[in-house]
């Protein structure tokens, strides 16, 4: 639709009109007084373009989508594949047939991919591939041990400076891991206990601890059960643990946080 502008001043073609004008009733000879000269009006710049209010016929164009957004997309369902077991550990996948799965080329498919070799959850094969590596019980101890020995005393030091009412604040998170636990929601209680343990680290305000203990979550998490019901119990035994814990520092209970922390990395604690 044409965007109609009205431009101050005298219309183009218009005759200037005098101060004064005779008074032809009266016969009077009326004195004209020239105009003041008016310094011209500055030109017009064309009215930007804008969306119309009305439905229009034409359909709209599709936003370009941004390759990295495709790529962060691909490595959210591909850890959620992982989590749940979609992609079987010692399988190897080609980037073009998960890209034909996820409906994107093969292209953030292998950024993706590369991400999570670099995390250790895939290695590469040359001209095949990406392997989902198999996590030995012995692995993933050490993995727990190296968190408990940044998370632990952190949290320790945190027990003892944070008061109850951000401790409270952090109830919907844990809220959130029980609730994935118990519809047994393998890839969304990866991503709720990372959002939980992330937040009670951020605490400190140590930006490069809550990097690192991120990452080390990442390439700890469990490999899925085969069984459903051991799966499902092992994450309500882990999202149980989250709430006693924010309980006794809530209650700043100093003797039952120290146990409940130490026990959480005992295990395959996620």
């Amino acid at each position: 639709m044409p965007v109609s502008v009205r431009v101050p001043g005298q219309a183009r073609g218009a005759q200037p009109r005098p101060d004064r004008v005779p008074d032809q009733a009266r016969g009077e000879h009326t004195h004209v007084e020239p105009s003041r000269a008016r310094p011209p009006d500055p030109p017009v710049e064309p009215a930007p373009a804008v969306l119309s209010a009305q439905p229009s016929t034409q359909p709209s164009p599709r936003p370009a989508v941004r390759r990295h957004s495709v790529r962060g997309q691909v490595l959210d369902a591909l850890r959620a594949a992982l989590a749940d077991g979609q992609l079987v550990p010692g399988e190897v996948y080609s980037a073009p047939v998960l890209g034909a799965r996820f409906g994107v080329s093969a292209t953030p498919v292998r950024e993706a991919m590369q991400r999570l070799a670099a995390e250790g959850a895939v290695e590469v094969v040359p001209n095949r591939g990406f392997r989902v590596t198999l996590r030995d019980p012995r692995e993933l101890a050490q993995l727990a041990e190296v968190r408990a020995l940044i998370e632990v005393p952190v949290v320790l030091r945190l027990a003892r400076t944070v008061p109850p009412a951000r401790w409270r604040a952090l109830r919907p998170l844990a809220e959130a891991t029980a609730t994935a636990a118990a519809l047994g929601d393998r890839a969304g209680y990866a991503e709720s206990d990372r959002a939980f343990h992330g937040a009670v680290l951020a605490l400190c305000g140590n930006e490069q601890l809550v990097m690192v203990a991120d990452d080390l979550h990442r390439r700890a998490r469990w490999p899925a059960a085969d069984n459903p019901a051991t799966r499902r119990a092992g994450l309500l035994a882990d999202a149980a643990e989250h709430t006693a814990l924010l309980d006794a520092l809530i209650a700043q209970d100093l003797t039952a946080v120290q146990s409940l922390v130490r026990g959480h990395f005992g295990g395959a604690a996620g």
